[in-house]
Parts: structure tokens; sequence; C-alpha cells
């Protein structure tokens, strides 16, 4: 749990992002690209990516810069790489990024290495010609894999940020605060957050607080780890960004599959590819979790899926069964990560 102090000054002084933030969006996404807890609500971005990234040759460059960076066996990753100049735009973030004083590379690397190991070259990211293959890679996946989507991230985020202003109108800021999220909970003068890291206290001191809704965030919101720096709070979506190829998918190419199985589990199976939850199941097929489970029950029964737990959720893969089951009325095959992730 986060607890973010406000004084009267720093209710005045929040407010929400303008505009999408292209650094935050880099770094959640590249979480999505690693982890399989919300790749359903992202498949179709996610199947893209991977093509594309293979496509342009930076599969390796990603694995060996950007990924090491950004470790899923911690919420850390240093704080340089979303710097608060990343409001005004891709090149406004990246030469924050090339300004940054070599010190406090030094100092958050160290961090990263304290939490999980920071990758040996680390360091050297306070020389120039470091930073600059970072910078390089940041530009080529932006534009590789986010830039052809960023007509959705805006739209979503703009309609994020109508509806944090009407009830900015109809409420106040706390009014804004206590509507914002079902990820926070606002208990004046504390917002109280769901978050990755052990239990933290942020207290504004009159700096206010930018929030920054982020498409790419899923679940709990991320802040910056360094209290110092001004304050922020990347949040996910009211709602997750919906997948309409899947759901196209299923309303069309799944109708074999939905002969066979009923709807219901033909949702169920389709979802299951890319790696899904009970809930997940539930928002794709429009059913209660308690039906998803037991659909899935069915599912794993008949040898078509297999199911493990996922922190407090139970996560649903495809057996080579199901594979071939989907494979054979024609659906795609489930998505396989491509980037390989291994520490070199």
């Amino acid at each position: 749990m986060l607890r973010i102090h406000f004084s009267d000054a720093d209710l005045a002084r929040t407010h929400v992002a303008a505009a999408p933030d292209p650094l935050w969006e880099i770094t959640t996404s590249l979480y999505r690209l690693q982890m399989r807890r919300g790749r359903t609500a992202y498949a179709a971005w996610y199947r893209t990516a991977r093509r594309r990234l293979r496509e342009e040759g930076l599969e390796q460059a990603v694995r060996k810069l950007l990924l090491p960076l950004h470790p899923v066996e911690t919420p850390y990753f240093p704080d340089f790489l979303t710097p608060i100049r990343s409001e005004g735009g891709l090149a406004a973030g990246l030469e924050a990024i090339r300004d940054t004083e070599p010190s406090r590379i030094i100092r958050e690397t160290r961090l990263l290495d304290r939490a999980v190991g920071a990758p040996p070259w680390a360091p050297r990211l306070a020389e120039q010609p470091m930073r600059e293959d970072l910078i390089r890679v940041l530009r080529a996946y932006h534009d590789v894999v986010i830039a052809p989507h960023w007509e959705q991230v805006q739209a979503r985020i703009e309609a994020e940020r109508a509806a944090c202003c009407r009830t900015l109108m109809g409420g106040g800021i706390e009014g804004m605060l206590a509507n914002l999220s079902p990820t926070m909970r606002w208990k004046p003068p504390v917002l109280h957050v769901k978050y990755p890291m052990s239990d933290q206290d942020l207290h504004l001191d009159g700096r206010g607080l930018r929030l920054i809704p982020s498409y790419f965030t899923w679940n709990a919101p991320v802040s910056l780890a360094d209290p110092r720096l001004p304050p922020i709070l990347c949040y996910p979506l009211h709602h997750p960004p919906a997948d309409e190829t899947r759901r196209a998918r299923t309303d069309s190419a799944g109708k074999p599959l939905t002969a066979l199985l009923g709807r219901a589990r033909a949702v169920a199976l389709l979802t299951a590819a890319n790696g899904a939850t009970n809930t997940e199941i539930a928002r794709a097929a429009g059913i209660s979790t308690s039906s998803a489970s037991r659909h899935a029950t069915v599912l794993r029964d008949a040898g078509l899926i297999t199911s493990s737990r996922l922190d407090a959720a139970t996560l649903h893969t495809l057996t080579p069964t199901g594979a071939r089951l989907l494979q054979a009325r024609g659906q795609p095959p489930p998505a396989q990560p491509d980037v390989d992730t291994t520490r070199t």
C-alpha cells in the first residue's frame, strides 16, 4: 500500500496529465511484453509488437538493453527512465535522459542491483556513448511498437481525462480523487493506493501530484521510487484496453468453436490462448467470475487448458490438445513469447 498525504496546497496543485506520457508508456509496455498477467487485454498489441520487433531486427537490442532495466522480478526500475520532461513528448523525454547527471544514474542502477541484480553494463550508462545506445533503442522501440498504436492510446487517455473533468466539476478535486480508480481509496487527507512494493508513505509537502493515466499500466499504479523527485502517480485506466481483434475473432471466426463447445466455453478457450485469469475470461465472455471458473474447470477436465496459481489469481493456459483444437477450428495458434528475457 502507498499512502499519499495531501495538504490543502497539494490539493490545489494536483492535476491530470494533459496527454499520454511516451516514456511511461514505453516503460509499462515493456512489462506487458514480459508478463503473462493482463496479456489478454493487450493480446492484439502483444502479437503485433512481437512480430514488428522481429521484422525490424530489434529483438536482441530490446532483450539486452531494455528488459534488464525493467525486470519482472522486482517492481523497481531506475527513475531516470521516466523523467518529468517526458510530459513534453518523446523527444523532450529522451533529451532529459541524455542530460541526466551521471551520479544519479550510478545511484539508481545500484538500487536496481541491490533489488534484483543489475546487468554488468548498467554503470556505463553514466557514460555518454552507452546512454546514446539506450536512447537509440528506446526511440526505435517506440517507433516500432508504440507509435503505430498511439491514436488508440490517445483516445483512451482523452476519455479518461474527460471522466476526470466530469467528477472534478461535480465534486471538486476530492471528488475526483475518490472516483479515480478502483485501485485507490480516498480517505481525507490521504490517498491509499494499491502498490506493488511494501507499505510506503509519500508526503507531498505542498508540491501537489501529477496524475498520469496510462494505457499500458495494468492492475496497480506506479510511482517514482525517489520521494525527492516531483511527485507523480501513473495509474491504469478504469477499464483495461479492449482487445477488439479478440472480440471480433470470438464473434465470427469462433462460430465453429461455439457450435462445438457453446459460446461461453469457446470464449474461455480463445481467451486462454494468451493466458487468462477467471476475471479476464468473465470480462471477455460477459459472464460472472464464478461462471468463468466453472467453465474453466470443464475445459481443464477435458484436457484443453491447464491452470496454475498467479499471486491471488488462477492463470489458465492452453494444453497442446487445446492449441491443436483451436488450429483445427481455424484459430491462430496461441501467442508465445518470442522475446528472450534471459539475462546476458
